[in-house]
């Protein structure tokens, strides 16, 4: 029988509820070309893109991040060490298959509302960079934003030392971050593109965090992660 859902389960579907009205507000607004919004994404990209333009070391830089560090395959590789992990050293099949498929409803997801929204993206007479489909949400950050909120919640599951998780969430915040940064400055992305893949994204990841603490989590481990007595770690 599945486990009572913990208090992780139900912080997840409070993060959930808190997560879907802005996220269905902003792609609402986005695929009707909602004026206010339109103009302050073209005020920012324009600010953003002279500056790239002006200052070619700084884009040279973003250009590695965005392209190697925090590219969406990057995080994917990430994520497929975690699951070889997972399987592996304590034989958590279910656990790996569902974080597997967590990361491939995210890039459904993402292809999906690419596709229903067709927002064109930034187009300019000087670019620094080049990207190809639609441009809402931000792939790069809505992947990054799954995969490293599923990497934190296992890091918590598993009961990681508190170094361990601190140095993680620093790492994921300054990836999160920082890939939604590079796009924009890029002039690949408007900002509520960037704003969109980290709300999807984190809303992915709550749903899959909730929906396993209700329906996945079952013996032999307890719902924190933990081993319970008998069993080896």
């Amino acid at each position: 029988m599945p486990l009572p859902p913990g208090p992780p389960t139900r912080t997840a579907l409070i993060t959930a509820a808190a997560l879907t009205p802005p996220a269905v507000a902003l792609l609402l607004l986005v695929a009707l070309s909602w004026r206010p919004l339109l103009t302050l994404d073209e005020n920012i990209a324009r600010t953003t893109h002279r500056w790239a333009v002006e200052s070619p070391g700084v884009t040279h830089a973003c250009r590695i991040l965005t392209d190697w560090v925090w590219d969406p395959w990057t995080m994917r590789a990430l994520c497929a060490v975690a699951v070889v992990r997972l399987v592996r050293r304590h034989a958590a099949w279910g656990l790996a298959l569902w974080v597997v498929a967590t990361c491939a409803l995210g890039t459904l997801l993402q292809q999906g509302l690419k596709w229903t929204v067709g927002r064109p993206r930034p187009v300019w007479p000087d670019p620094v960079d080049s990207a190809h489909y639609a441009a809402f949400p931000s792939g790069h950050a809505l992947t990054a934003t799954v995969v490293c909120g599923l990497l934190l919640w296992l890091l918590h599951r598993y009961d990681a030392g508190r170094a361990v998780r601190r140095t993680a969430l620093a790492l994921a915040v300054v990836s999160v971050v920082g890939v939604g940064l590079t796009r924009v400055w890029l002039g690949v992305h408007w900002p509520s593109d960037v704003v969109g893949g980290w709300l999807v994204g984190a809303l992915v990841v709550a749903l899959a965090v909730s929906a396993y603490g209700r329906w996945g989590d079952r013996g032999p481990l307890d719902r924190r992660g933990r081993c319970p007595e008998g069993f080896p770690p």
